[in-house]
């Protein structure tokens, strides 16, 4: 670890313990715990929104904004599985597969046509198809009360004294070991090498001759499966409404900008303590009307942090 790592890791702890303690300050002990666990559970989500982002990111230089309506689908999709007194286990997979098959049929007959676009235009791009999913999924179910409940929503571990649901330790596990799993896999194997090259110089990739397709597709896969899981425990431990998973893909960006859209790692960190100050905000009378906006500010006081010492310039002067 360098003394610049060193430093900064001094910097965020010193952060979040005053963040912490301002926003919890007076509040009992237990109710800050609980705050604090739940923000850890939604940032997580936040975070793996912003994982999927990041690694079909680096591997096609396309931002995903369909991330979140593909999730909805796919909740809603399990959530109607659910009414038809299918098998649980099998509404939790289709979640998963229905997304997975939006996320994939637009990275195998979209993206490639929009390969050697702006970045710009092939998230806009993204951004329509996220409507259309939305438009699609809105005309097939009412908007109308509804709820999505897992088994583990029952089942509670204590922890310090607090009660916390198996299904918040389970998001919040699964988001820290798909930041191990990923890292690991693009780092050991053939194809996490040929997706970091890609990442590099997409050009060069193809002329050594790199199967861009396949890798793409493992991307759009990777990501879809994130999605799909995200989806279903948005829907389940915030608020089963399509707009709602739809657009929790602008702080699953939030996320991937504390990461630069490369580090897996400082996206995890973003994301989870995106969530624990956006819940704590709730327990301040004055800050709470905030909360919507804090994963945005967060993402701009990093930018600022990262440019420290940088000269900005304008109309393209050095």
């Amino acid at each position: 670890m360098t003394r610049g790592s060193i430093i900064n890791l001094a910097l965020y702890v010193c952060a979040m313990t005053v963040i912490v303690l301002l926003l919890g300050w007076g509040k009992p002990s237990k109710v800050l715990g609980l705050f604090f666990v739940s923000g850890l559970a939604v940032g997580s989500l936040y975070a793996l929104g912003g994982i999927g982002l990041v690694v079909l990111y680096r591997a096609t230089g396309v931002l995903n904004l369909a991330n979140g309506a593909a999730g909805a689908a796919g909740a809603m999709t399990a959530w109607q599985m659910a009414q038809w007194n299918i098998w649980a286990p099998f509404t939790w997979l289709s979640c998963i597969l229905v997304t997975l098959v939006i996320s994939l049929a637009y990275g195998r007959f979209i993206a490639p046509r929009l390969a050697w676009r702006e970045p710009v235009v092939k998230a806009v791009s993204t951004l329509g198809f996220a409507l259309i999913i939305l438009g699609l999924v809105s005309f097939i179910w009412a908007d109308d009360p509804r709820s999505l409940s897992l088994p583990t929503d029952k089942i509670g571990v204590r922890i310090l004294g607090l009660r916390v649901t198996v299904t918040r330790l389970i998001v919040i596990g699964t988001s820290v070991t798909f930041v191990v799993g990923i890292w690991a896999y693009l780092k050991y194997t053939a194809v996490g090498l040929q997706m970091r090259s890609l990442a590099n110089d997409r050009n060069l990739s193809a002329l050594i001759g790199i199967p861009i397709l396949r890798v793409e597709t493992i991307a759009w896969v990777l990501s879809g499966v994130i999605a799909g899981f995200t989806g279903l425990m948005f829907g389940d431990l915030i608020r089963l409404e399509p707009t709602v998973i739809t657009f929790m893909v602008i702080p699953s960006i939030a996320a991937a900008i504390c990461g630069r859209l490369e580090h897996l790692s400082l996206v995890l960190v973003g994301g989870l303590s995106m969530g624990v100050i956006e819940s704590l905000l709730t327990l301040s009378p004055l800050l709470k009307g905030v909360r919507p906006v804090a994963p945005f500010v967060i993402a701009a006081l990093v930018l600022l942090y990262y440019q420290r010492g940088n000269r900005l310039t304008f109309g393209g002067g050095n």
